[in-house]
């Protein structure tokens, strides 16, 4: 096997951030940035949230938001009272304390441009113990109004764990942190939680699982096209 370089050799193992998301520091960090984001930050950018309460559900959920930001999975976790776990890019855990940060708030490293089959086996243990979950159904972030198609990851993780999948509109995060800001431009931003839909049932063929990932992102576009109209409103 050839060995490794640039910053994948030094990023922390998808085992490390596993256990550092289940200790107890970890669970009262999180708390403490969650109190953050709906004291300051919502108010700072002026966040409508519609459909919170489909966020309270028991047992494995997948919250399926669109990605137009880094200020999405803020926002998103913010909105809801359960504890959110994240897939992250690796590189985003090479700095020892990035890494602790990101680990610290439920986030577990993924290769991006691969078929991380390690990662998807860590997401479907973290949804078997029962945990919410953000996985973006459009992978990488997009720009624009419209729902750039679904993968079906997610739709193979929710049929293999039983897991609700909640679609989830943000609408104003391009304009709060457009990519390369340092810092949050004060402007009105939107959250609609679509209703929940139930994961599919028994084997799926790959031509079901796409119609299944489909749905979905017609679900996805719909609670999007809302929060749109909130922030022109």
């Amino acid at each position: 096997m050839a060995e490794q370089t640039g910053p994948e050799k030094q990023a922390r193992s998808l085992e490390w951030a596993v256990r550092v998301g289940h200790q107890r520091s970890s669970l009262l960090f999180y708390r403490a940035v969650h109190f953050f984001i709906r004291t300051v930050v919502f108010r700072w950018v002026r966040t409508e949230i519609r459909g919170a309460e489909h966020l309270e559900l028991e047992g494995p959920v997948i919250v399926a938001p669109v990605h137009r930001s880094n200020l999405d999975s803020p926002l998103v976790a913010g909105a809801a009272r359960r504890r959110m776990r994240a897939l992250g890019k690796q590189s985003l855990f090479v700095n020892p304390i990035g890494a602790w940060v990101c680990a610290a708030l439920g986030a577990i490293p993924v290769r991006r441009g691969e078929a991380d089959r390690d990662a998807m086996r860590s997401a479907r243990r973290i949804l078997d113990d029962g945990e919410m979950m953000i996985v973006f159904p459009e992978g990488t972030r997009q720009t624009g109004d419209r729902v750039a198609g679904v993968f079906d990851g997610m739709s193979y993780l929710a049929s293999k764990t039983g897991a609700t999948i909640v679609p989830v509109g943000i609408a104003g995060t391009e304009n709060a942190l457009p990519p390369g800001a340092k810092f949050l431009h004060r402007c009105r931003t939107a959250v609609v939680v679509g209703e929940p839909i139930a994961a599919p049932q028994g084997r799926m063929s790959r031509p079901a699982l796409t119609a299944f990932s489909d749905d979905v992102g017609s679900r996805l576009q719909a609670a999007f096209d809302e929060a749109n109209d909130i922030i022109r409103g």
